[in-house]
């Protein structure tokens, strides 16, 4: 079986690497991109599974690029989680009336990010 491929659009190094180490030692391919439009391309050329959208992205920003990823036929099934550190009174239903179809606040913490791909993707692969 293929593994689940996400795609993680997050201009900052760390979060990258974090969340990267984590869904790949669980057999996820993670794809990367440091902004909303390199984002938004990357999804109608890869296809992802699962996209990881950080709000706060140079360029377009996270809700810009979600709405754009949901336009296209081709791409508006991928399921889209926010992250941002910016959590507000009323930016849950702001991702969500943008096309999100969950959100999660940063930090992130292991198990909370394990759960939210696990909603979308199913059982997660076992780990050695």
């Amino acid at each position: 079986m293929a593994s689940k491929r996400i795609l993680y659009v997050e201009d900052n190094f760390q979060n990258k690497r974090l969340v990267r180490k984590i869904l790949a030692a669980r057999g996820f391919e993670v794809l990367e991109a440091d902004d909303g439009l390199t984002g938004v391309e990357l999804a109608a050329h890869e296809r992802p599974d699962l996209i990881l959208m950080d709000i706060s992205l140079p360029g377009i920003d996270g809700v810009e690029a979600t709405r754009r990823i949901k336009t296209y036929a081709e791409t508006a099934n991928i399921p889209v989680v926010a992250l941002t550190a910016n959590a507000m009174r009323g930016d849950r239903e702001r991702f969500l009336a943008a096309g999100c179809d969950d959100y999660l606040p940063k930090p992130i913490s292991t198990v909370d990010l394990l759960t939210m791909v696990n909603k979308f993707l199913g059982a997660l692969p076992e780990t050695n």
